[in-house]
């Protein structure tokens, strides 16, 4: 039977979130195996795990309490700042007996799409501290994360509050909304965690490469496919011909950021360092995601090359900066997440004429703010209260034999 015309568009858009959905879930895969691959093996068990955990966390915290104050409609505390407390609740099965508007897309399907969204945030925060954070401390603070700082910043901007309505901050995807965010959380925390034993002594840096690089280029591919549900679906209608043809030209410009960010960081290591560096390039390719994710739509295919290819530059020049200032970053999350998710939101002023400079900087500032102080106060809390480190005897052993007491490649330990 042929569903009435004023039905479509809602089965449509309703698939697309699906779809796009478990694309950016498959990204939590991605995020696992980069971070599996740029730990060192002592510690590859304990990165797996926090990254199942996460994800788990963070599925029930949107349930409980995220969605409905990142998405309140109505039902402001606080009307543009403070979302609602509420579960969230599905729709009849069936739709029996209910008068449900079928212009826009089920609720079951909007609320799986943005959960991938939360989720994401905290997987980035998840590589930044690896190596010497302990399990719990980290899974509380991830339940905060998911549960009220991310969904309450998220308001301000994509739930219709103040930053959106009385600022006209434009972020499509989450340039800033997810992936600064993610990095404003995890710099708060590398700050006051502190460096990896041996990382930073006697004025040099000393180098701890990765246990798998085949792994860690595995992860960027999953990433780069899931990016395309992540921009994608963020078009947030697929009912119309119009629709379908920005959703085409999302996943062409996601792709060719991607692209630039790679090849940009390929040529800048060769020069800079005579020979090529694989971290650096996959770094590069994520970078150019991400900077492109503030505005995917409206760049022509070159523009997005170069907005993608600059975040690529910026990776490769942010890396040593840190290391630098002593902030130790396992995986280089902060330069691809927290700088190119600025650098991203920035950009969107040279594409869309809609966009402010104005805008665009005073939204960056207010929720890097936001972020950077109250997840540096949760760490703060957690290290008072439970200790974030793991002892130096057991950053020594590894992670996965001291806190877990299994590791992911037992044939090859040496005690």
């Amino acid at each position: 039977m042929t569903p009435p015309n004023e039905d479509i568009g809602y089965i449509f858009t309703t698939f697309m979130f699906l779809v796009a959905g478990f694309l950016v879930m498959w990204m939590a895969a991605g995020f696992s195996m980069l971070e599996a691959g740029l730990v060192r093996s002592k510690n590859v068990t304990m990165q797996s795990l926090k990254n199942v955990s996460l994800f788990a966390f963070a599925a029930i915290m949107y349930y409980l309490v995220g969605y409905n104050l990142m998405y309140p409609g109505d039902a402001w505390t606080i009307q543009g700042m403070l979302g609602a407390f509420a579960l969230t609740g599905l729709e009849p099965v069936g739709l029996a007996d209910t008068a449900t508007d079928l212009t826009y897309a089920s609720v079951g399907s909007d609320f799986f799409f943005q959960l991938m969204f939360c989720a994401t945030t905290a997987s980035i925060v998840s590589g930044t501290l690896a190596e010497r954070i302990k399990l719990w401390p980290f899974l509380i603070f991830t339940i905060v994360l998911t549960g009220f700082i991310y969904p309450i910043q998220a308001s301000w901007k994509w739930g219709g509050g103040f930053l959106d309505a009385d600022y006209g901050f434009l972020d499509f995807a989450g340039s800033t909304v997810v992936h600064s965010v993610g990095g404003w959380a995890a710099l708060a925390g590398a700050l006051i965690l502190g460096p990896r034993l041996g990382k930073y002594k006697d004025g040099k840096i000393n180098p701890m490469p990765g246990s798998n690089l085949t792994l860690a280029t595995l992860g960027t591919f999953i990433l780069w496919l899931g990016w395309f549900g992540f921009n994608g679906g963020s078009q947030l209608y697929m009912d119309t011909a119009a629709n379908v043809a920005d959703i085409s030209r999302i996943f062409s410009n996601t792709n060719t950021a991607a692209a630039g960010g790679a090849i940009a960081a390929l040529i800048l290591t060769q020069i800079l360092y005579k020979k090529p560096d694989l971290t650096m390039v996959l770094n590069g390719a994520l970078a150019g995601l991400v900077s492109i994710t503030a505005e995917p739509l409206t760049p022509t295919l070159g523009a997005a090359t170069l907005i993608g290819a600059f975040g690529g530059v910026l990776v490769v020049l942010t890396v040593p900066l840190l290391d630098k200032l002593k902030i130790d970053d396992v995986v280089g999350a902060i330069p691809v997440h927290l700088v190119c998710g600025i650098w991203g939101t920035l950009a969107v002023v040279i594409t869309n004429p809609d966009a402010t400079l104005f805008g665009q900087v005073f939204s960056i500032v207010v929720v890097g703010v936001f972020v950077f102080v109250v997840s540096a106060v949760v760490w703060l809390i957690l290290k008072a209260t439970m200790g974030l480190r793991v002892s130096e005897e057991d950053e020594i052993m590894g992670l996965d034999k001291a806190e877990l007491g299994m590791e992911a490649y037992p044939e090859f330990y040496r005690g």
